[in-house]
């Protein structure tokens, strides 16, 4: 298999940890639902690819996001692998559902907008924060881990650019209220380089520190992978992926594809960035997926890498 020539750029932290949404993110963005032992073999198969953080599900309400509605029997199966596994808790009820499987490590879902507000969680942004507010509450008193998610940071379809001082206000909030990690969205793609820089930058000056926050980038555009090596440069060493570029948001209609894991990889190894993911492993975890999905994967790594096995296997 064909791998990047190792080049080590200066400025740029020697390890990231891959946060992979790809049985959340990905899957809840699907037409079809997958069998429940197909989500625990994927997940598993992450697991053996090296990944450390595989976020498995969400326990919305069934009406919501269907294609996840087996979180109660999804999570039991998987919950004894050796990895960290996040689950989505919209509410208490989703909170109380999680705990009492034994996650411990949950999420919040907020928007920097009002609109996305209105649209994903009928709520204005700080009726969504009051309602999380309770939710971090408990699961920081269970000693749980929380991730607070911030969707809309840099464009909203229906408010166009965001300014930064709003994502910087809602960023505090969730950090005020004890989240101990902020994952910054771009979901519908629309950031570059600059805006990222000049958000990180209000976050630091905030008093939020890099080490807790995370970027979530969605590749509408192409520019995930600009975007990112930006984030790494300012000190961002947790990156959110999804296995083979599934997923987007059902609620944002302009919104496509995540990053994909596999090209995040690609990057990191060719800088020399340790991420502990065996990239073989992964493209065959993909493409393993997107038979299943009925479908290619839409990652340009796994298209490459596959060709390429596929080429050999013909020679041969």
């Amino acid at each position: 298999m064909t791998l990047p020539m190792v080049v080590p750029a200066q400025g740029l932290p020697a390890r990231v940890r891959i946060h992979e949404v790809g049985p959340r993110d990905g899957l809840q963005n699907e037409k079809s639902t997958l069998p429940t032992q197909v989500k625990a073999e994927f997940i598993r198969r992450l697991a053996d690819a090296g990944l450390t953080t595989i976020e498995a599900t969400s326990f919305v309400h069934p009406d919501w996001v269907p294609q996840l509605a087996d979180a109660e029997q999804l999570f039991p199966v998987v919950s004894g692998l050796p990895v960290a596994l996040p689950v989505l808790v919209p509410n208490e009820r989703g909170l109380d559902r999680a705990l009492a499987l034994g996650a411990r490590r949950v999420a919040v879902f907020a928007s920097a907008t009002e609109s996305f507000a209105k649209a994903n969680l009928n709520r204005t942004v700080d009726e969504a924060l009051a309602m999380f507010e309770p939710v971090v509450a408990r699961a920081k008193a269970e000693d749980v881990h929380v991730r607070g998610y911030l969707s809309m940071c840099f464009g909203d379809p229906w408010e166009g650019p965001v300014p930064v001082d709003q994502v910087v206000r809602v960023c505090a909030a969730l950090t005020d209220m004890g989240c101990d990690e902020l994952s910054l969205g771009d979901t519908i793609g629309v950031a570059t380089p600059g805006h990222v820089g000049a958000l990180l930058t209000a976050l630091g000056e905030r008093g939020i520190p890099v080490g807790a926050l995370g970027v979530h980038f969605h590749d509408t555009y192409g520019q995930a992978l600009a975007n990112t090596l930006t984030a790494l440069r300012y000190g961002v060493t947790t990156v959110d992926a999804s296995a083979g570029g599934l997923g987007g948001c059902p609620y944002a209609k302009s919104a496509t594809g995540n990053l994909a894991t596999e090209d995040l990889v690609w990057m990191l190894q060719g800088l020399g960035i340790d991420t502990g993911v065996d990239l073989g492993r992964l493209v065959a975890t993909s493409v393993w997926m997107a038979d299943r999905l009925g479908r290619p994967s839409p990652s340009r790594t796994v298209r490459a890498l596959s060709h390429e096995d596929a080429q050999a296997t013909e020679e041969h």
